[in-house]
C-alpha cells in the first residue's frame, strides 16, 4: 500500500478501494468495446492507426504494463511499422537496429515459434535481449503473436520493471486481444489489395474508355448544305452504344447508330467489332489501307457471302420504286454489310449470345435519298421543317448477330430541304426517372413536334430534358443520339 493510501482514513480508504474496483473492472469492458469497434473499423491508415492506438493503450493500461508495443510485420517478415504507448518516447533506433533486436530476443523467439512469450524475470530468461536504455531496465514481459492463421502479422509487447508482473490469466487475455487485432489486420490487408486492384483495374476501363472514344467520329464529316450532329453519353466507362459516321465512294454518306447487347467490357468489345465489321464491309475508303475489295477482306467476304440466303435476305420493297427513288445499286452493295456482319458474327460468336441493334443508312448528299437497313433498332424519325414526325424509319430486320442467315430488307426515302434524320437508342426513351417512371417514346416525340431547328440544338435540348427527368437516379443505360439535317435553300429575294 503507497503512501497515500495510510495518509487516509478508513472511509477514505474504502472508498479509494472501490472506486479502483470500479475502473478494474470498466477496463475489460472499455477494451472489448475497443475490439467490437476495431472489426466494424473502416480499415484505412489513419483510422487503423487510432485504433491501434487505443487498443494499446488500454491493453497496458488493463494489465498494468509500464511499457507498450505493437509490432506489425510485412510479408518478407520484416518490421514495417510500430506503435508505442503514450506514455513511452520511440527509442532512437534505425531500422537495422530495431530489426536486429526483434530477430534475437525474446521477439525473435515469438517470430520463430510463433508461440506466447512470458518472461517472469527478464534476468534470468536467455531469451531476453533489453534496448540500450539505461533508464529503464524491463523485469517482466510478455510478447503476444498477432497471427492469423499461422501467418505472423504482428506482436505486442508489454513490459514492467517488477519481476512477476505478467501471468498466464494476462497472457490469455492479451491472446484474445491479439487475435481480434488479427482479424482487423488481415482485413486491412485484404482492403488494400483490393483497393490496389480495383485502382488497376480503374485504370485498365480508363484505357479502354479512352480507346472506345477513339472508335467515334473524331470529328464529324461535312457536307455542303447539311448539319450533322451527335451526342453519346455512357452510363459506365464502357459502352455497348456507337454511332458512326463514314465517307463510301463517291462522297456517300454511311450513316449508323446501334446498341449492343448487355453492358461494360463484353459490349465495349463487340461494339468495337460490329463498328469495324460495318466499316470493311460496307467498302468504306477512310479505313486507311483497307476496302472492301482488298486481299484482306475478298476471302471472308467470299466466305460469308457464299452462305445460301433466301433471296429475302437483302430485298428491295416495292415502296422505292418511283420516279425520285430509282435503287442506288452502289447503296445496295454497302448494305450488304449488314448481313456479311450478322453471319459473321452469329457463325463465329454464336456461342456468346450477343447481338446488336443496328440502323444503317447510306446516304447521297446529292438527292437527298436516304437507303437503310434498320435492324432491330428504334424507329428513326425523319422530321418536317415544321415540326412533327413525317416518317417514322420502322425495323426492317431482326436483330444483326442473332442467328446466320438472317433477312433484312432494304428501304429507301429522302430528306427534303429542311428536314432531319433523328436517331437515338433505348438509353433516351427508357431513361428512369428516380420513381421509376420511364422518358418515353411520348415524351421525346413531344419535343420534336414545335419547328426543327439546328440539330446540335435538338439534340442538346433533348440531352438536357433526358437528364433532367433522371434527376440524382443512376443513368441506367448509355444515351446516344444523331441527327441529319438538310438544310433549307436560301431564296433570293
Amino acid at each position: 500500500m503507497g503512501d497515500r493510501d495510510l495518509s487516509l482514513n478508513p472511509t477514505d480508504r474504502e472508498w479509494e478501494s472501490f472506486r479502483r474496483e470500479v475502473a478494474a473492472n470498466a477496463l475489460p469492458k472499455k477494451l472489448l468495446e475497443i475490439l467490437v469497434a476495431m472489426v466494424r473499423t473502416s480499415p484505412t491508415g489513419e483510422m487503423l492507426q487510432t485504433t491501434l492506438q487505443q487498443t494499446l493503450d488500454v491493453s497496458t493500461e488493463l494489465t498494468h504494463a509500464e511499457e507498450g508495443r505493437i509490432f506489425l510485420f510485412d510479408r518478407e517478415g520484416r518490421a514495417s511499422h510500430w506503435i508505442f504507448s503514450r506514455n513511452e518516447s520511440p527509442p532512437n533506433l534505425s531500422q537495422e537496429q530495431l530489426e536486429g533486436i526483434l530477430e534475437r530476443g525474446l521477439t525473435g523467439w515469438v517470430k520463430q515459434y510463433r508461440q506466447v512469450g512470458l518472461s517472469l524475470d527478464t534476468e534470468k530468461d536467455e531469451r531476453w535481449v533489453d534496448l540500450d536504455r539505461t533508464s529503464y531496465r524491463a523485469r517482466s514481459a510478455l510478447i503476444v503473436p498477432i497471427l492469423k492463421e499461422d501467418y505472423l502479422l504482428g506482436i505486442l509487447s508489454l513490459l514492467h520493471s517488477q519481476p512477476g508482473h505478467f501471468s498466464s490469466k494476462t497472457a490469455d487475455l492479451m491472446q484474445v486481444t491479439t487475435n481480434q487485432i488479427a482479424l482487423v489486420l488481415h482485413n486491412a490487408q485484404l482492403f488494400a489489395e483490393l483497393t490496389r486492384q480495383k485502382k488497376a483495374l480503374d485504370r485498365e476501363l480508363e484505357m479502354g474508355q479512352c480507346i472506345q472514344q477513339n472508335f467515334l467520329p473524331p470529328q464529324l464529316p461535312q457536307y455542303q448544305g447539311w448539319e450533322i450532329a451527335a451526342f453519346f453519353k455512357p452510363a459506365r466507362l464502357l459502352s455497348g452504344d456507337f454511332y458512326d459516321f463514314f465517307e463510301l465512294p463517291n462522297r456517300q454518306l454511311g450513316i449508323v447508330i446501334a446498341d449492343v447487347c448487355d453492358k461494360g467490357v463484353g459490349a465495349a468489345l463487340f461494339m468495337a467489332l460490329f463498328r469495324s465489321l460495318i466499316r470493311i464491309f460496307s467498302g468504306q475508303t477512310a479505313l486507311e489501307g483497307v476496302s472492301f475489295n482488298s486481299p484482306f477482306t475478298s476471302g471472308l467476304v467470299d466466305k460469308l457471302s457464299s452462305i445460301p440466303a433466301p433471296l429475302e435476305s437483302i430485298s428491295l420493297s416495292e415502296k422505292i420504286y418511283t420516279s425520285y427513288r430509282r435503287p442506288n445499286i452502289a447503296h445496295i452493295n454497302a448494305l450488304k454489310a449488314v448481313r456479311l456482319t450478322n453471319n459473321y458474327i452469329a457463325l463465329n460468336h454464336g456461342e456468346l449470345s450477343m447481338f446488336a441493334t443496328l440502323f444503317f443508312g447510306v446516304l447521297d448528299p446529292k438527292t437527298g435519298n436516304l437507303t437503310y437497313i434498320n435492324a432491330g433498332h428504334n424507329p428513326l424519325w425523319i422530321l418536317e421543317s415544321q415540326g412533327g414526325v413525317k416518317e417514322s424509319l420502322e425495323p426492317t430486320g431482326p436483330a444483326v448477330g442473332l442467328l446466320p442467315n438472317l433477312k433484312f430488307k432494304i428501304r429507301q426515302t429522302r430528306l427534303e430541304q429542311g428536314e432531319m434524320l433523328l436517331g437515338y437508342t433505348d438509353g433516351v426513351t427508357e431513361a428512369r426517372a428516380p420513381g421509376g417512371e420511364f422518358f418515353t417514346t411520348e415524351r421525346l416525340q413531344k419535343m420534336v413536334d414545335p419547328t426543327v431547328g439546328r440539330a446540335s440544338t435538338l439534340l442538346e435540348e433533348i440531352a438536357a430534358r433526358v437528364l433532367e427527368h433522371t434527376g440524382v437516379a443512376n443513368q441506367f443505360d448509355d444515351i446516344t443520339l444523331l441527327a441529319v439535317r438538310r438544310e433549307p435553300s436560301i431564296e433570293k429575294s
